[in-house]
């Protein structure tokens, strides 16, 4: 009920089934148990029936006490509770076995034997009727063809003698000539004039802007970091155009900010507007006013309805997955229904008010992730904390592992990078990058002679599962903080790679599994988590199997106010997202904040 399912009516647990039932109206919830094995028909009639029985005998009491002061106190319902339960047992057993019916009870015995006799002369004649109509039309269309070729006789005879006095090849010859005069005007047409100067011969190479024009530098043909993990290169580039904003704070996650600016201007348009009405209508435009408000009754699924249809469109176009849209609005629907509105209150408002309340329930699931205190838990036990991205190809694991790296780097933590993607070409080079710009950032020098990252990579075709141990068990003897392993981009319906991943977790066990999803995805996202988790359970080895402990949301600064994957994945997995990208530099990392992807999310 907190993570707002309350659309589905049961939670099944292990070897146990729960089924509850809402009363909105006191603030109640009935619950019955039983073992899931079990078919129980009478389940659904006793929890009405223990809903109806006690709201009759403790309704004045709810009403002066409230619920908590009822439930507080004490009262006696065990007797009626065993009545409702035997009457319901009986109602089950006396409930005859359905019979079947006999042939003189079926519809075939009332038909007679002359209405299922098939003649046979009817279909042939509506198919000769067809065939008759079809030559009506054929003859109309000769009928009209024909004054055509009257016309077009006089012509004829004078082509025919032309053709008569050329030979064959005479013929074939200017036909092709034709055929070539038509191309080469074709072909002129679309020619574009040459140009005066002529391009240069040869190839020159391309300077990019931000690149390194020292061709050394370049040159990887004899670097000796290949299958070790020594520190690679230092590279000169500038450190403005990585980090991006100058003025931020170093080592701090700032939270996700979203401008409602508009809202607030679109509010004081529609109030101006709104005021004159009022004059010039008189009573009518307090009527006007009033129309709409709901006085102390209490809420009905009929009210509901059209108000939730509109959210579940609205949220739909703003890429909130159909199916978890279709849910939320029937968990909304369940909690409102029955219950009493205040005064001066729209059934519109009301709806809304409690859909933001349960978005901003999703988005704050029951375990929070916190990085920095989990990895000084670990510096104290003398082990480096592991982290693991995976995802579906292109949505940035290796880009956003960089961002993660700096953000470790900065607040005072040596990181290793665990190159496990051996199968995308460029991969290790990726990261080779990387590594040098962000020892260019923070230099041995400025940690008194300590290295902050390093990449330990052994090239590609390799196993991945026995490169990141590997990683691990350098990590831990070099002293290094953080290992952050990174693996290649996979499909969720590629079991080959799904088993390769469950493989490497369940081998190295690290102590945070991050999917990384991008933000532009909808009903993908809830197939791509889903399916994820399912085949790490399946192709885990353990009891317990390891599945995804987070998410990191790319791409976030491209989507505008349409922030719908945010909650299709915490939805589907009740996993916090951890790392939000919002950028290419550095620095453009955040940490979620529900309230402002909720404000983005409502808004019009």
């Amino acid at each position: 009920l907190p993570q707002e399912r309350g659309g589905n009516n049961s939670f099944t647990h292990e070897a146990l089934t729960l089924k509850y039932k809402l009363d909105n109206q006191f603030e109640l919830v009935f619950v019955v148990g039983f073992q899931k094995i079990l078919t129980l028909t009478y389940v659904d009639k006793l929890i009405d029936d223990v809903h109806k029985e006690f709201r009759d005998k403790y309704r004045n009491e709810f009403q002066q006490k409230g619920a908590l002061g009822l439930l507080n106190g004490t009262f006696d319902f065990k007797d009626d509770f065993m009545r409702l339960l035997r009457d319901a047992e009986e109602s089950s057993r006396v409930r005859a076995p359905t019979v079947m019916k006999t042939f003189e009870q079926s519809l075939k015995s009332q038909k007679t034997v002359k209405c299922m006799i098939e003649t046979r002369g009817e279909k042939p004649k509506e198919k000769v009727k067809n065939k008759k109509n079809k030559g009506s039309k054929k003859e109309g269309t000769e009928a009209a063809a024909a004054p055509n070729k009257a016309s077009g006789g006089d012509k004829q005879p004078s082509a025919a003698g032309d053709k008569e006095e050329l030979t064959k090849d005479e013929i074939l010859q200017k036909n092709r000539e034709e055929f070539f005069r038509r191309h080469m005007k074709a072909g002129e047409k679309s020619r574009s004039p040459k140009p005066d100067a002529q391009k240069e011969k040869g190839k020159k190479p391309r300077v990019w802007d931000l690149g390194n024009s020292n061709a050394k530098v370049l040159d990887y043909s004899n670097s000796a970091t290949n299958g070790s993990a020594e520190a690679c290169p230092v590279e000169e580039f500038d450190p403005d155009m990585a980090l991006g904003d100058k003025n931020r704070e170093p080592g701090r996650l700032y939270d996700l900010e979203y401008d409602s600016e508009d809202e607030a201007e679109e509010e004081k348009v529609v109030q101006n507007t709104s005021k004159p009405s009022v004059k010039k209508g008189g009573l009518g435009g307090m009527f006007g006013m009033l129309k709409g408000l709901v006085g102390s009754k209490s809420l009905t699924r009929e009210d509901m309805d059209p108000v939730l249809e509109k959210m579940k469109d609205h949220l739909i176009a703003k890429n909130v997955a159909a199916e978890i849209a279709v849910q939320l609005c029937e968990s909304v629907a369940k909690k409102l229904e029955g219950k009493v509105m205040g005064t001066f209150t729209t059934v519109t408002s009301t709806v809304k008010q409690a859909l933001q309340e349960a978005l901003v329930q999703i988005l704050q699931p029951q375990r929070r992730v916190d990085v920095l205190r989990d990895v000084m838990d670990a510096q104290r036990h003398r082990r480096p904390y592991v982290v693991t991205f995976c995802g579906v190809n292109g949505v940035g694991k290796s880009t956003n592992l960089a961002k993660i790296s700096f953000w470790l780097i900065e607040n005072g933590f040596s990181v290793l990078i665990a190159a496990c993607d051996t199968f995308r070409a460029g991969a290790v080079e990726q990261l080779r990058t990387h590594t040098r710009r962000l020892n260019a950032l923070h230099p041995p020098e400025s940690h008194g002679g300590r290295t902050m990252v390093q990449l330990y990579e052994k090239g590609y075709g390799k196993d991945a599962a026995g490169i990141a141990m590997e990683a691990i068990s350098y990590a831990r003897n070099q002293g290094f903080d953080v290992v952050l392993v990174d693996t290649a981009g996979r499909m969720q319906d590629n079991a080959p790679l799904m088993t390769a991943l469950a493989k490497l977790i369940a081998v190295n066990a690290p102590d945070l599994v991050l999917f990384v999803g991008e933000a532009l995805v909808g009903n993908e996202a809830v197939d791509q988590l889903v399916k994820f988790n399912k085949a790490l359970a399946d192709h885990s080895m353990a009891q317990t199997p390891r599945l995804i402990d987070g998410i990191v949301l790319t791409k976030f600064d491209t989507i505008d106010d349409k922030v719908g994957a945010a909650i299709s994945m915490t939805y589907i997995t009740s996993k916090p997202i951890v790392f939000v990208g919002t950028g290419q530099t550095y620095c453009d990392l955040r940490s979620l904040n529900a309230k402002a992807v909720v404000a983005a999310l409502m808004k019009a």
